[in-house]
């Protein structure tokens, strides 16, 4: 015991003296800091940008289109022709021009003419346009506060509610959701750091013969749990650095920016989820690293190995959108239980939807089912292939070495 935790401090502290390491636990709070006081500074320095307005000319065949609606942005004036409005647009005198044709009231065609190669009509010009039109279809017709409520008729604002009727503590929605999101990224950040060290220095200790040096000294048992448990210390530092910054960032951009920012929702049971994902997925992904340094005759090999296993972890964000549309889809109750993939998507999930108690549950008892039977595994492969040099092993050697072994 004592020798593992010797090997757990040596690499707790080379990993915190790791340039890379201590650049990747301070970009996330820097960058964010720098973004917030940039934006200050840019606020302070020019004030208030002036408001560029769009210069829309129309040609009106059908008739008794003149009420002009007011906007901050654009500004129409009527041309006498389409030959004119197309000067007046070559001469940079609008910006572009749209035609009402003589049955627009019964087709609802209107035709636009631009300059610039677009994917889509702008959206402020599109509304604008549309402004435009309602206003001088229901001149005469309505009052006021009828026509600027067909232009915007509602302003939508939605409530959730408890099981009791009371309104609930987290109402949800995107500033819910993007705390977990972005919590997600910096999780599979973290674990693969972690493990990725482990990796590389297994690789580097097996390539440079300073494992038999070190095998004199201790058991292989005593080598990988120390260095497994010291870059999970780290990796779990560098979790709770993030945690305390995001939440020191979030209020300094939430009076700086405003909006969104100002109403995030850290969900109670969020932050004790985050760390228990955590510490399994990095212990599922550090055993599993730990076997593909020992199988590798070199780092970049052993690296190779874990290209699968990486791909795995990350997969859920290829199914963003199905998770954002139906958090609990067939497929991301799968992906939620099976444990390559769980640490990610229990964290999307947990800003969108409720995650049933028993899903959790068979989530984490898969994980830990799994980190046992690969510790076994991956023990037998470091005993057997770790001071095996020279070659990388192939499929049906490592299958026949464990069988003896």
């Amino acid at each position: 015991m004592n020798k593992t935790l010797i090997i757990l401090k040596h690499e707790l502290r080379q990993t915190l003296r790791r340039r890379s390491f201590i650049l990747m636990t301070l970009a996330f709070p820097l960058l964010a800091m720098l973004a917030i006081v940039g934006f200050q500074t840019i606020q302070g320095i020019g004030g208030e940008a002036p408001v560029e307005v769009i210069e829309i000319g129309y040609v009106d065949y059908s008739g008794g289109f003149d009420v002009i609606a007011q906007s901050e942005v654009v500004e129409f004036t009527s041309q006498p022709s389409e030959e004119e409005a197309t000067d007046a647009l070559l001469e940079g005198e609008i910006s572009q021009y749209f035609v009402i044709p003589q049955d627009y009231l019964s087709s609802g065609v209107i035709i636009r003419y631009t300059l610039e190669r677009e994917l889509e009509t702008p959206d402020e010009v599109w509304q604008a346009i549309k402004n435009f039109l309602i206003s001088n279809l229901l001149e005469g017709q309505n009052s006021p506060e009828v026509v600027e409520r067909v232009q915007y008729p509602l302003a939508l604002s939605s409530i959730t509610l408890d099981e009791n009727g009371d309104i609930a503590p987290e109402q949800g929605g995107f500033s819910a959701f993007i705390v977990p999101y972005i919590f997600s990224f910096l999780l599979i950040m973290s674990i693969f750091t972690s493990s990725g060290f482990l990796l590389q220095g297994l690789g580097e200790e097996k390539e440079n013969r300073v494992m038999e040096i070190l095998l004199s000294s201790v058991s292989p048992r005593q080598l990988i749990t120390g260095k497994v448990l010291g870059l999970g210390v780290a990796g779990l530092l560098q979790i709770v650095v993030w945690l305390i910054s995001a939440r020191f960032l979030a209020g300094m951009a939430s009076s700086t920016i405003g909006g969104i920012l100002s109403s995030l929702q850290i969900p109670a049971d969020f932050l004790v989820l985050g760390i228990i994902y955590f510490i399994l997925g990095y212990l599922l992904f550090a055993i599993i690293m730990a076997g593909a340094g020992s199988l590798g005759a070199s780092a970049r090999e052993s690296q190779q190995f874990s290209v699968i296993f990486t791909l795995m972890a990350v997969s859920p964000l290829w199914f963003a959108v199905l998770i954002t549309n139906n958090p609990n889809h067939v497929i991301v109750q799968l992906l939620t239980m099976f444990p390559f993939t769980a640490p990610v998507t229990v964290m999307l999930r947990m800003g969108l939807a409720d995650i049933p108690v028993w899903q959790l549950a068979t989530s984490i008892a898969l994980m830990v089912i799994t980190i046992v039977g690969l510790l076994f595994l991956v023990a037998k492969i470091f005993r057997t292939f770790l001071l095996m040099y020279g070659k990388t092993p192939k499929l049906g050697e490592i299958a026949r070495y464990l069988r003896q072994s």
